[in-house]
């Protein structure tokens, strides 16, 4: 069975196509994917601007074409904060699919903790116990805790590197004062989720997930994407505590000029350093270990595990996030109206 899943981030727009069948692990076939930030089109008012939704319309209506031409049989798509937290998201929802035919599910933060937990759980399997997972993303920080396929306390806190780039850093070298202000206002913002999440104890497994945590792992001493998803990636905090300081005085271009980090990311990867490192001191990790599922895989896997393939599926008609993919066991974060 060959699934595209299209995930619209907030920093880019992306489409994998997996090959996979029940009980196997899916195999990455094709990806198709753009650097989009919707977060860039956002008027005065919070709404995406017509020119942002027509760049959307267009790589979704390209996005399909190529599931297409490579015989997808199932096809999923979802969204995150960057159209979640717009002025006008419901608006652009209803235009990308009258002018697509492609169905835009709207996760929840707490469903991205949750289905990015479940990805997790998936790589690393039961002998992990208990786990504590941080995955930041352009526009929140999810933070999940568990000892099942899902976790037991899920928080997203609007702690995304693109996010706090734009409110706190916005200037190439950003000023002392200006990295003082937002490591206070992160730690604000982390300290009640992160006084709930001690209270359940140390976990067996700290882990860390999204493009952000691999790139800060890399430029730490992680290996290269091109060893392979099985090398052991660990990110360390006093590792990360050093580069922070580093780059505070790296300008945009140098920041880009570092391993695994790209040109699109290297503005933000100051403010999701601090981040990075302010979370891992408030819920006391010395070290998380970098996982290369995420939430896309998450909903893959779900998906897979929940429907059974119907060949008369027209490719428009993506079935429910929160009432497939999702499943009955996490139907208390379904999105409003899927069940």
């Amino acid at each position: 069975m060959r699934l595209g899943v299209l995930d619209i981030g907030s920093n880019t727009v992306h489409l994998l196509l997996v090959d996979a069948y029940p009980g196997a692990r899916p195999v990455p076939y094709a990806s198709h994917k753009r650097p989009l930030s919707l977060v860039r089109y956002l008027n005065e008012y919070g709404a995406i601007t017509e020119e942002g939704q027509n760049e959307l319309i267009s790589f979704i209506n390209e996005a399909s074409q190529f599931a297409r031409n490579h015989q997808v049989e199932d096809f999923m798509a979802f969204c995150t904060s960057a159209i979640r937290e717009s002025s006008n998201g419901s608006a652009v929802l209803e235009r990308v699919n009258a002018e697509t035919g492609v169905v835009l599910m709207e996760l929840t933060g707490e469903q991205e903790a949750g289905m990015t937990f479940y990805a997790v759980r998936r790589w690393f399997g039961w002998s992990s116990d208990s786990i504590l997972n941080l995955d930041m993303g352009g526009g929140s920080l999810e933070l999940a805790r568990g000892s099942d396929e899902f976790p037991e306390k899920a928080f997203s806190v609007p702690l995304g590197a693109g996010r706090l780039t734009r409110e706190w850093l916005p200037d190439d070298l950003p000023s002392i004062k200006q990295v003082k202000e937002l490591r206070t206002y992160v730690r604000d913002v982390l300290e009640d989720p992160a006084t709930e999440l001690r209270q359940y104890g140390k976990p067996t497994l700290a882990t860390a997930t999204s493009k952000t945590f691999r790139s800060l792992a890399r430029i730490t001493g992680a290996a290269p994407s091109i060893e392979g998803p099985y090398v052991k990636r660990v990110l360390q905090r006093d590792a990360l505590k050093l580069w922070t300081n580093r780059l505070t005085a790296m300008s945009w271009s140098e920041r880009a000029e570092l391993p695994g980090v790209s040109e699109i990311r290297a503005p933000q990867l100051l403010a999701g350093a601090i981040v990075a490192a302010e979370a891992m001191s408030a819920l006391k990790l010395k070290s998380v270990r970098i996982c290369p599922w995420a939430l896309r895989e998450g909903l893959m896997l779900r998906r897979f595990d929940h429907v059974i393939y119907d060949s008369a599926t027209p490719l428009s008609s993506s079935v429910g996030v929160g009432e497939v993919a999702l499943g009955s066991g996490f139907s208390q974060m379904l999105p409003a109206g899927s069940e």
